[in-house]
């Protein structure tokens, strides 16, 4: 009768030992090499983070670095210039990083000289165009006045996302460029049914559509220049100097919000809603710059 179990001998305590310290071996290599697995693949994250921040780094500097972009014709004081008969005063495209050509004001002060600077996202924007621009249109076609508009996008942040005063400005270049003597009423037509401040504001569709209400006759190339974006570098760039200064030929040295409103160089703080002060302001700053001559026509208040 046998009890069971292996018939070979029992492990010497130097076998054991040994034994153990090949076991012991093993372990530390396996930890080594994970060790260098894991080391690697620590420095493979950290540089594909690296890379990652590089290229992040480098797309927001390309984005602040625009190409300077031409600008549309009949802009070149950054703003459209309407004379008498509502006749836009025409000049040629602004190159590539040129500088803009201020207009030159009537110095006898029997034209008054009106310039705005809007955004079309601004209520407040709204409201002086709305109650003013009849009466402007007035004085400008017979001669009274001119007026200067220099659209600008202020709000592009404040449209959930949509950038609709940035195309919007850029829209109103289009216009410009292509249909100058349709500008005001295209400038008139985006103030009508006016997106709030903080919606998306219009889609490119419905610019158009503001297009034809203008009577705008051939829009294709009005229309193509507004989904292209043509002049979306432009745009930018007329905002920042608007915001930087200065403001030729005027007591203000810079924009500081929509709508900034001068008449001979002389900033409106009136009331935006109110006409009859709006015309006793033109009236008063149109005074003050000519001592013997008399403004014929002279604007006075829509009735």
């Amino acid at each position: 009768m046998t009890n069971g179990g292996s018939n070979e001998p029992r492990p010497t305590r130097n076998q054991r030992r040994e034994a153990a310290r090949e076991k012991a071996r093993q372990l530390r290599e396996e930890q080594r090499k994970k060790d260098r697995r894991n080391k690697f693949l620590l420095q493979g994250g950290i540089g594909l983070a690296a890379i990652a921040i590089v290229a992040m780094v480098a797309l927001i500097i390309m984005n602040s670095i625009r190409p300077a972009g031409p600008g549309p014709a009949n802009m070149a004081s950054d703003g459209i210039l309407i004379g008498e008969g509502m006749q836009t005063v025409e000049t040629t495209a602004l190159k590539a990083g040129e500088e803009p050509l201020p207009s030159k004001p009537d110095e006898t002060g029997t034209v008054a000289d009106i310039r705005v600077y809007v955004d079309y996202l601004c209520p407040f924007c709204g409201r002086f165009e709305r109650a003013n621009s009849n009466q402007i249109k007035q004085w400008v076609d017979s001669g009274a006045a001119t007026v200067e508009i220099h659209p600008i996008s202020i709000l592009t942040s404040k449209s959930a996302g949509t950038q609709y005063s940035l195309r919007s400005a850029n829209a109103a270049a289009c216009v410009a460029n292509y249909s100058p003597n349709d500008f005001f009423a295209f400038n008139s037509a985006l103030f009508v049914d006016q997106p709030a401040e903080g919606s998306p504001g219009l889609s490119n569709e419905e610019i158009k559509g503001k297009v034809k209400d203008a009577g705008v006759k051939s829009t294709t190339a009005i229309d193509k220049c507004i989904d292209d974006m043509t002049f979306k570098s432009w745009a930018s760039d007329v905002t920042e100097r608007a915001l930087s200064g200065p403001i030729p030929n005027s007591e203000v040295k810079a924009v500081t919000g929509t709508p900034t409103v001068l008449v001979n160089g002389k900033q409106y703080t009136g009331a935006l809603d109110d006409p009859k002060e709006f015309a006793a302001f033109v009236l008063q700053a149109a005074g003050e710059t000519y001592s013997t001559s008399t403004p014929t026509p002279t604007p006075t208040p829509a009735g």
